[in-house]
C-alpha cells in the first residue's frame, strides 16, 4: 500500500510552489477517458433509431454538438482544478489578456458565436441545401467555427459560420418538396409570341424531372432593347442538381427554336461613317 501511495505521490517536476505528481497525470487520463465514454454513451442514446423518429438527423446532430462542447468545457475545468490550477483565479488574472486576444481574434470569435447560434437555433441542419454567394451547397458538417458543404462539382467547401448568419442565405430545404424554378430567354422581334410560349411549355414538360402535374407557365415579361424577353416557370423536386436540369431544358428549347426557325438575338452594333464634304 505504501508503495502505491509513494508511486502516486512521486513528483515529476516542480516550479516554485507548484509540483506535478504522477497521481495528477493518472487523474487527467481518467478524466479524459471518462469524458469520452460519457460522450459515446450520449451519442448512442440520442442517435438511437427510435429517437430519429422524433428528430431528424440535422436536429440530432446539432443537439449532440452542443452537449459535446459543454461536456468538454466541464472536463477541461476539472482537469485544471485537479492539477492545482484555480480556474476562477486564472480567468480573473487574465481578463486584460483575454480582452487583447478578443480584439485580435474578433472575426474568429464572431465565427464561433455564429456556430453556437446555428447549432442552437437549428435553422440550418445537416443535409440542408443552401444557396450561398451564388453557389449551391449541401451541408455536411456544422462545426463551432466553420461548416463544411459539398457543392454541385463534388468539391468540399469550408464556410466560416459568420458568412451564413450575417449574409442572405437561401435554404432550399425549408421549401416544400416541390420547388419552383425559372428559365429566362430572349427571342428576336417579329417572332410568333404564341408559338414561343408553346415551345417553352413543351420543353419544360419534356424533361423527366419536371413535375408535369403542376402548372408549367411561360410568360412574355418584357420588351427588351434587342429581344422579346420570356420566362418559363415549372416545379421540380430536384434541388441539388437544378443547374444540370436547367441546362437540359435550355438544350431542348434551343433544339425546338432551331426546328421552328426562331432566333435568339445577340447584341449588335451598327457603325455609321459620315463622309465629310469635299472642299473646293
Amino acid at each position: 500500500m505504501d508503495l502505491i501511495n509513494n508511486f502516486f505521490e512521486f513528483e515529476l517536476f516542480s516550479v516554485g510552489n507548484y509540483s506535478l505528481r504522477v497521481g495528477a497525470i493518472i487523474l487527467i487520463f481518467l478524466i479524459l477517458i471518462v469524458t469520452k465514454i460519457i460522450l459515446w454513451l450520449i451519442k448512442k442514446s440520442i442517435f438511437r433509431k427510435r429517437n430519429l423518429d422524433q428528430f431528424d438527423e440535422g436536429n440530432t446532430y446539432s443537439l449532440f454538438q452542443i452537449i459535446k462542447y459543454i461536456v468538454w468545457i466541464i472536463a477541461i475545468g476539472i482537469v485544471l482544478e485537479s492539477i492545482g490550477v484555480k480556474v476562477s483565479l486564472l480567468i480573473a488574472g487574465s481578463a486584460a489578456l483575454l480582452v487583447g486576444i478578443g480584439l485580435g481574434l474578433q472575426q474568429t470569435f464572431n465565427d464561433i458565436i455564429s456556430g453556437v447560434i446555428l447549432l442552437s437555433e437549428r435553422s440550418i441542419k445537416i443535409g440542408d441545401i443552401l444557396e450561398v454567394d451564388g453557389g449551391i451547397l449541401k451541408i455536411q458538417e456544422i462545426g463551432l467555427r466553420t461548416s463544411k458543404g459539398l457543392n454541385t462539382d463534388d468539391i468540399s467547401i469550408i464556410i466560416p459560420n459568420s458568412l451564413i448568419t450575417t449574409n442572405k442565405v437561401i435554404n432550399w430545404s425549408h421549401q416544400k418538396r416541390q420547388n419552383r424554378f425559372r428559365i429566362e430567354i430572349g427571342v428576336s422581334y417579329g417572332s410568333d409570341v404564341e408559338l414561343v410560349i408553346k415551345i417553352l411549355k413543351e420543353s419544360a414538360k419534356e424533361h423527366t424531372e419536371v413535375n408535369s402535374k403542376k402548372l408549367i407557365e411561360a410568360r412574355l415579361v418584357n420588351f427588351g432593347t434587342s429581344s422579346l424577353d420570356f420566362q418559363v416557370l415549372f416545379y421540380s423536386s430536384t434541388i441539388f442538381g437544378s443547374d444540370r436540369m436547367k441546362s437540359d431544358i435550355r438544350r431542348i428549347i434551343n433544339r425546338k427554336f432551331i426546328e421552328n426557325k426562331i432566333t435568339i438575338p445577340f447584341n449588335q452594333l451598327d457603325v455609321h461613317i459620315k463622309a465629310e464634304p469635299q472642299r473646293e
